[in-house]
C-alpha cells in the first residue's frame, strides 16, 4: 500500500523498531506541519493509508471529499481531529486502538516533572544560574502537601501513586462513578468540588476532552485554591474555561500553573499571554513524546495498517464505511 504519514516533526518514525512492520509498503514521511488543504490534497493525492500522529492535524471533511484513493487512516488513541461521518461517507476506515487497558507511562512521568519544576521553581533557578545571578527565590517542598487527581483514570492512578511516593496526600475528585471506584482502591475522594480546590496545593487534571469536561474548570473553581497552589494540565488544555487559567494566575490564585497542552497546537506565538507569565511553566505537549511511548503507539498504528492489507482491519471505528 501507499502510505503517508503527516507531522513526523523530528523524523522519528522512521527511526523506531516498529517500522519494519511496514516493510512491505511503499511509505512517505513528511516532516513539517501544513494546514493548506491544497498542500494536502498534492501530498496525499495517490496515499492508500494515512498515518496520523495523535492530534497533529485535522482531517475534515472538505479535505476527505479530495482524497479519492484514501481508504484507511490509523492512528492511536481519541479522534476528535477527525470528520468520523466525512470518513464514512467516502468510504475511508478509521482505526485506533484507544489502549484502554495500559496508561501512559511517559505522560505520568511529565506530569511529575512539571510538578517538581514548578514546585521548585526550576525554569527561574536556572535562568538565574545561566545570567550568573545564582539563587532565584526559594521553592516548596512537596512532603506533607496535598496532591488532588482531577479524573481518576489510568494516568491519574500512576501520578497519584508518584504523589504517595513523595510522601504527599493523595485527594481524588471526578464523576460520581470514578470517584467511587477511587474510594474503593482506598484512596480519599474530597466532600466536594469546592472542597476539592479549596485544599490541594497542587491539582493535576487527567481528563479526556468530551463535550461533558470542555470548560470543566471554571475561574470560580481556580479561585478558591491557595495562592501557594499549583495546578498541573497535561491532559486537554480545553478542560478549563477559556481564559480563566491566565485570569486567575494574574489574580494570584493559583500561584502557579505547569501546562503541556495548549488551546492552539503548535503554538507559535512567542507573545501568548499564558507562556509570557511569570508564574507559568510550560512544555510544547510533550508528555506522551518519548522513544519509548513512540515505539508502543506506532507499533499498534503499524499493525492496524498490515491488517487492513491482509483483508482483516483491527480497531475499527467506522467499520460501516467498508460498506461504502
Amino acid at each position: 500500500m501507499r502510505v503517508a504519514i503527516l507531522d513526523d516533526w523530528h523524523d522519528t518514525l522512521r527511526h523506531l523498531p516498529s517500522f519494519s512492520k511496514l516493510d512491505d509498503h511503499h511509505v512517505e514521511i513528511w516532516n513539517d506541519h501544513v494546514e493548506d488543504e491544497d498542500i494536502l490534497v498534492r501530498r496525499l493525492a495517490e496515499v492508500e493509508a494515512l498515518v496520523l500522529i495523535r492530534e497533529r492535524s485535522r482531517i475534515q471533511a472538505s479535505l476527505l471529499d479530495r482524497l479519492p484513493k484514501l481508504r484507511l487512516i490509523s492512528q492511536r488513541s481519541v479522534y476528535p481531529h477527525v470528520d468520523v461521518p466525512a470518513c464514512t461517507r467516502n468510504g475511508v476506515l478509521l482505526c485506533s486502538n484507544l489502549h484502554s487497558d495500559t496508561p501512559s507511562y511517559a505522560a505520568a512521568e511529565l506530569t511529575w516533572a512539571l510538578v517538581l519544576a514548578a514546585a521548585r521553581q526550576l525554569p527561574a533557578q536556572f535562568a538565574s544560574l545561566r545570567a550568573g545571578q545564582w539563587i532565584a527565590g526559594v521553592g516548596h517542598t512537596l512532603r506533607g502537601k496535598v496532591l488532588g487527581i482531577y479524573g481518576w483514570g489510568r494516568i491519574g492512578e500512576v501520578v497519584a501513586g508518584y504523589g504517595r511516593a513523595f510522601g504527599m496526600e493523595v485527594l481524588v475528585w471526578a464523576r460520581e462513578a470514578s470517584r467511587e471506584r477511587a474510594r474503593s482502591q482506598g484512596w480519599s475522594v474530597a466532600g466536594s468540588k469546592e472542597a476539592f480546590f479549596a485544599s490541594c496545593d497542587v491539582v493535576s487534571l487527567h481528563m479526556r476532552l468530551v463535550p461533558a469536561t470542555r470548560g470543566i474548570v471554571t475561574g470560580a473553581d481556580l479561585a478558591l485554591m491557595k495562592p501557594t497552589a499549583v495546578i498541573v494540565n497535561t491532559s486537554r488544555a480545553g478542560l478549563i474555561e477559556p481564559g480563566a487559567l491566565v485570569a486567575a494566575l494574574e489574580a494570584g490564585r493559583p500561584g502557579m500553573a505547569a501546562v503541556d497542552v495548549f488551546e492552539t497546537e503548535p503554538l507559535r506565538n512567542a507573545a501568548d499571554p499564558l507562556i509570557n507569565l511569570p508564574n507559568v511553566v510550560a512544555t510544547p505537549h510533550i508528555g506522551y513524546v518519548t522513544q519509548e511511548e513512540f515505539d508502543l503507539q506506532f507499533a499498534d498504528v503499524f499493525d492496524q495498517i498490515n491488517a487492513f492489507a491482509a483483508g482483516s482491519p483491527i480497531n475499527m471505528i467506522n467499520p460501516e464505511a467498508r460498506g461504502h
